[in-house]
């Protein structure tokens, strides 16, 4: 009988602390800022935590009002450190007070995302930052942050020379089938037209001037000049550049404004 409580005993201590590391497991999605929906809250969430979970790093987002005096690169640097997540690992940070983005990487996050990676997932992600589609921003966050790990762990990390093709934004297939819908129609109406017309176009102006009324007796080409301005491009070895956060940890990053 006490052997039996004892076993009982144990098993309710073990599910007590499975169900407190559980709920003490910090959120990969917090979005203070509000900037989504309850079920686009809910399905970011559920992605991030797969994408972690099946990664073995975190990936996180989270939107503040403000950054409280902090730089964004500070902001999300601590915000990383110091709310117990994994020590691999990223996170993007949006601020709605002076709309900046930062991306903060830590431990393996450093190798997997090189400056040129950062760079390319913030002009992907910003693109939709700045029209305010929000969920569709965090979900390309979501989906790069997948592919540039899986790159890492299988080959070379992409960075400069590296780079995954830029897909076709559903945007920009829509404008492309209208531009080219909008060239077939002026293609069509223009052959139609042209059966209508019984006057055409005169490509010089001699149909339109009276014989002798107008003689050039001099022309000249006059040359002025030409300046030519030269810039050394930043030559760049790629990889990951860190600094040290008020932790002492290293983290790498980037951000700019959308």
């Amino acid at each position: 009988m006490k052997r039996n409580l004892f076993i009982l005993a144990v098993a309710l201590c073990l599910l007590t602390a499975t169900l407190f590391c559980v709920q003490a497991a910090p959120a990969r999605l917090v979005d203070d800022a509000q900037l989504l929906t309850s079920d686009e809250q809910a399905d970011i969430a559920a992605t991030l935590d797969e994408i972690s979970t099946r990664q073995g790093m975190d990936v996180v987002i989270v939107t503040v009002d403000s950054t409280q005096g902090k730089s964004p690169m500070a902001f999300a640097d601590d915000y990383y450190d110091y709310n117990g997540y994994a020590p691999d690992g990223i996170l993007l940070l949006v601020s709605m007070e002076d709309r900046d983005w930062w991306i903060s990487t830590t431990g393996y996050g450093i190798t997997a995302f090189t400056d040129a990676g950062i760079d390319y997932i913030g002009e992907e992600v910003v693109y939709y930052l700045s029209d305010e589609y929000y969920s569709l921003a965090f979900s390309t966050f979501a989906q790069l942050c997948d592919q540039f790990i899986t790159q890492a762990k299988t080959g070379a990390p992409y960075d400069q020379g590296n780079m995954p093709k830029v897909p076709f934004s559903p945007l920009f297939t829509l404008v492309i089938a209208v531009v080219a819908g909008l060239i077939v129609a002026a293609i069509a109406t223009g052959i139609m037209k042209s059966k209508l017309k019984s006057v055409r176009f005169q490509a010089k102006a001699d149909s339109y001037v009276v014989p002798g009324s107008i003689q050039l007796t001099r022309s000249n080409d006059f040359f002025l000049y030409s300046h030519l301005h030269k810039v050394e491009k930043p030559q760049s070895n790629g990889g990951s550049s860190t600094h040290t956060s008020s932790s002492g940890t290293s983290h790498g990053g980037g951000g700019g404004k959308f």
